[in-house]
Protein backbone atom coordinates (compact mmCIF):
# COMPACT_ATOMS: atom_id res chain seq x y z
CA UNK A 1 0.00 0.00 0.00
CA UNK A 2 2.99 2.47 0.45
CA UNK A 3 3.95 2.41 -3.07
CA UNK A 4 0.39 3.77 -4.38
CA UNK A 5 -0.05 6.39 -1.46
CA UNK A 6 3.22 7.66 -2.19
CA UNK A 7 2.86 7.40 -5.96
CA UNK A 8 -0.24 9.49 -4.96
CA UNK A 9 1.52 11.96 -2.92
CA UNK A 10 3.49 12.32 -5.69
CA UNK A 11 0.81 13.13 -8.36
CA UNK A 12 -0.68 15.34 -5.19
CA UNK A 13 1.96 17.33 -4.84
CA UNK A 14 3.08 17.80 -8.72
CA UNK A 15 -0.60 19.32 -8.96
CA UNK A 16 -0.35 21.65 -6.10
CA UNK A 17 3.00 22.87 -7.99
CA UNK A 18 1.29 22.92 -11.18
CA UNK A 19 -1.58 25.08 -9.59
CA UNK A 20 0.83 27.32 -7.62
CA UNK A 21 3.13 27.76 -10.80
CA UNK A 22 -0.14 28.84 -12.92
CA UNK A 23 -1.17 31.30 -10.33
CA UNK A 24 2.25 32.84 -10.29
CA UNK A 25 2.43 33.22 -14.18
CA UNK A 26 -1.05 34.55 -13.90
CA UNK A 27 -0.69 36.76 -10.45
CA UNK A 28 2.95 37.24 -9.62
CA UNK A 29 3.15 40.60 -11.46
CA UNK A 30 0.63 41.76 -9.41
CA UNK A 31 2.89 40.57 -6.40
CA UNK A 32 5.73 42.31 -8.06
CA UNK A 33 4.17 45.50 -8.49
CA UNK A 34 3.32 45.74 -4.73
CA UNK A 35 7.04 45.07 -4.11
CA UNK A 36 8.06 47.75 -6.18
CA UNK A 37 5.28 50.20 -4.67
CA UNK A 38 6.15 49.66 -0.86
CA UNK A 39 9.63 49.87 -2.14
CA UNK A 40 9.04 52.96 -4.03
CA UNK A 41 7.34 54.41 -1.87
CA UNK A 42 10.07 54.34 1.34
CA UNK A 43 12.33 55.92 -0.80
CA UNK A 44 9.93 58.45 -1.61
CA UNK A 45 8.94 59.07 1.58
CA UNK A 46 12.85 59.07 2.84
CA UNK A 47 13.41 61.77 -0.13
CA UNK A 48 10.41 64.13 0.70
CA UNK A 49 11.92 63.84 4.74
CA UNK A 50 15.25 64.96 3.68
CA UNK A 51 13.77 67.73 1.81
CA UNK A 52 11.72 68.67 4.60
CA UNK A 53 14.79 68.79 6.94
CA UNK A 54 16.70 70.77 3.71
CA UNK A 55 14.25 73.31 3.86
CA UNK A 56 13.83 73.92 7.72
CA UNK A 57 17.59 74.18 8.10
CA UNK A 58 17.72 76.98 5.04
CA UNK A 59 14.89 78.70 6.53
CA UNK A 60 16.62 78.37 10.71
CA UNK A 61 19.95 79.88 8.93
CA UNK A 62 17.91 82.56 7.07
CA UNK A 63 15.92 83.93 10.70
CA UNK A 64 19.45 83.66 12.56
CA UNK A 65 20.81 85.66 9.85
CA UNK A 66 18.42 88.02 10.10
CA UNK A 67 18.05 88.30 13.44
CA UNK A 68 21.31 88.68 14.01
CA UNK A 69 21.49 92.67 12.28
CA UNK A 70 23.38 95.52 13.36
CA UNK A 71 19.86 97.28 14.06
CA UNK A 72 15.99 96.65 13.99
CA UNK A 73 15.73 98.63 10.85
CA UNK A 74 18.23 95.89 9.03
CA UNK A 75 15.75 93.11 10.33
CA UNK A 76 13.24 94.37 9.51
CA UNK A 77 14.74 94.44 5.87
CA UNK A 78 16.51 90.83 6.41
CA UNK A 79 13.20 89.20 7.60
CA UNK A 80 11.21 90.71 4.96
CA UNK A 81 13.68 88.91 2.21
CA UNK A 82 12.73 85.54 3.49
CA UNK A 83 10.50 83.48 0.94
CA UNK A 84 8.80 80.90 3.27
CA UNK A 85 8.53 77.23 1.90
CA UNK A 86 5.16 76.40 3.99
CA UNK A 87 2.21 77.59 6.05
CA UNK A 88 4.08 76.66 9.28
CA UNK A 89 7.38 78.99 8.04
CA UNK A 90 4.98 81.84 6.99
CA UNK A 91 3.59 81.37 10.38
CA UNK A 92 6.70 81.78 12.39
CA UNK A 93 7.96 84.48 9.47
CA UNK A 94 4.65 86.49 10.23
CA UNK A 95 5.28 86.49 14.08
CA UNK A 96 8.93 87.86 13.63
CA UNK A 97 8.14 90.38 11.04
CA UNK A 98 5.37 91.49 13.64
CA UNK A 99 7.32 91.77 16.49
CA UNK A 100 10.06 93.42 14.39
CA UNK A 101 7.99 96.01 13.15
CA UNK A 102 6.71 96.53 16.26
CA UNK A 103 9.61 96.66 17.89
CA UNK A 104 12.04 99.95 17.79
CA UNK A 105 11.71 102.92 15.81
CA UNK A 106 9.98 103.40 12.63
CA UNK A 107 7.72 100.51 12.46
CA UNK A 108 4.35 100.34 11.50
CA UNK A 109 1.98 98.98 14.03
CA UNK A 110 -1.43 99.65 12.86
CA UNK A 111 0.38 97.47 9.82
CA UNK A 112 2.15 94.76 12.33
CA UNK A 113 -1.91 94.51 14.30
CA UNK A 114 -3.69 94.20 10.83
CA UNK A 115 -0.58 91.10 10.19
CA UNK A 116 -1.09 89.43 13.07
CA UNK A 117 -5.12 89.64 12.75
CA UNK A 118 -5.01 88.18 9.13
CA UNK A 119 -2.20 85.45 10.09
CA UNK A 120 -5.07 84.47 13.65
CA UNK A 121 -7.34 83.93 10.98
CA UNK A 122 -5.71 81.88 8.19
CA UNK A 123 -7.08 78.49 7.79
CA UNK A 124 -5.63 74.84 9.17
CA UNK A 125 -3.30 77.48 11.45
CA UNK A 126 -2.39 75.70 14.97
CA UNK A 127 -4.53 77.14 18.09
CA UNK A 128 -0.81 77.68 19.59
CA UNK A 129 0.30 80.18 16.28
CA UNK A 130 -3.30 81.30 16.50
CA UNK A 131 -3.05 82.76 19.89
CA UNK A 132 0.47 83.66 19.97
CA UNK A 133 -0.56 86.34 16.74
CA UNK A 134 -3.43 87.50 18.83
CA UNK A 135 -1.82 87.65 22.44
CA UNK A 136 0.62 90.08 19.98
CA UNK A 137 -1.96 91.79 18.28
CA UNK A 138 -3.22 92.61 21.95
CA UNK A 139 -0.64 94.03 23.25
CA UNK A 140 -0.04 95.91 20.28
CA UNK A 141 -3.04 97.79 21.05
CA UNK A 142 -5.75 95.39 19.77
CA UNK A 143 -8.28 95.73 17.12
CA UNK A 144 -9.68 99.16 18.10
CA UNK A 145 -13.17 97.07 18.52
CA UNK A 146 -13.89 97.39 22.45
CA UNK A 147 -16.32 94.12 21.90
CA UNK A 148 -14.36 92.64 19.34
CA UNK A 149 -11.06 92.97 21.73
CA UNK A 150 -13.11 91.44 24.92
CA UNK A 151 -14.19 88.26 22.69
CA UNK A 152 -10.67 87.79 22.38
CA UNK A 153 -9.67 88.38 25.24
CA UNK A 154 -12.24 85.40 26.53
CA UNK A 155 -11.05 82.77 24.09
CA UNK A 156 -7.28 83.87 24.83
CA UNK A 157 -8.58 83.47 28.50
CA UNK A 158 -10.09 80.35 28.31
CA UNK A 159 -8.96 77.24 30.42
CA UNK A 160 -6.58 75.92 28.92
CA UNK A 161 -5.32 77.99 26.48
CA UNK A 162 -1.63 78.08 25.74
CA UNK A 163 -1.33 82.31 26.73
CA UNK A 164 -4.16 82.23 29.27
CA UNK A 165 -1.98 83.74 32.10
CA UNK A 166 -0.97 86.96 30.01
CA UNK A 167 -4.77 86.99 28.76
CA UNK A 168 -5.99 87.17 31.94
CA UNK A 169 -3.40 89.76 32.54
CA UNK A 170 -4.56 91.55 29.60
CA UNK A 171 -8.38 91.29 30.85
CA UNK A 172 -7.22 93.10 34.26
CA UNK A 173 -5.79 95.71 32.47
CA UNK A 174 -8.44 96.58 30.10
CA UNK A 175 -11.13 96.16 33.00
CA UNK A 176 -9.44 99.18 34.89
CA UNK A 177 -9.00 101.23 31.85
CA UNK A 178 -12.89 100.75 31.58
CA UNK A 179 -12.93 101.96 35.76
CA UNK A 180 -13.74 98.76 36.91
CA UNK A 181 -11.61 98.12 39.43
CA UNK A 182 -13.47 95.28 41.24
CA UNK A 183 -13.14 93.13 38.50
CA UNK A 184 -9.52 94.04 37.97
CA UNK A 185 -8.54 93.15 41.58
CA UNK A 186 -10.28 89.64 41.38
CA UNK A 187 -8.51 88.57 37.85
CA UNK A 188 -5.19 89.84 39.40
CA UNK A 189 -5.97 87.78 42.55
CA UNK A 190 -6.00 84.89 40.17
CA UNK A 191 -2.83 85.94 38.64
CA UNK A 192 -1.21 85.70 42.15
CA UNK A 193 -2.04 82.04 42.85
CA UNK A 194 -1.91 80.50 39.25
CA UNK A 195 0.55 78.06 39.13
CA UNK A 196 0.31 78.39 35.17
CA UNK A 197 2.01 82.24 35.38
CA UNK A 198 5.37 82.96 35.22
CA UNK A 199 6.81 84.68 38.78
CA UNK A 200 7.63 87.53 36.36
CA UNK A 201 3.73 88.23 35.85
CA UNK A 202 2.80 86.63 39.30
CA UNK A 203 4.63 89.38 40.64
CA UNK A 204 3.65 92.23 38.46
CA UNK A 205 -0.48 91.46 39.68
CA UNK A 206 0.58 91.65 43.45
CA UNK A 207 2.18 94.72 42.50
CA UNK A 208 -0.55 96.49 40.99
CA UNK A 209 -2.68 95.03 43.33
CA UNK A 210 -0.60 96.69 46.40
CA UNK A 211 -0.51 99.89 44.04
CA UNK A 212 -4.26 99.79 44.11
CA UNK A 213 -4.47 100.35 47.67
CA UNK A 214 -6.24 96.86 47.77
CA UNK A 215 -4.77 93.71 50.10
CA UNK A 216 -3.75 90.49 47.54
CA UNK A 217 -6.02 88.43 49.78
CA UNK A 218 -10.17 89.10 49.19
CA UNK A 219 -12.21 90.74 51.81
Amino acid sequence: MSNPESFINEVSEEVRRDRLYALMRRWGWVAILLILLLVGGAAFNEWRRAQAEDRAQVFGTALLDALEGEDMAARRAALAGIEPADAQQAAILTLLRATATLNGEGGDAASARAELLALADAEELSVTYRHLALVKAMLAGGTGDAAQDGAILEELAAPGAPYRPIAVELQALRALEAGDEATALTLLRILTEDAEATEALRRRALQLIVALGASPEPA
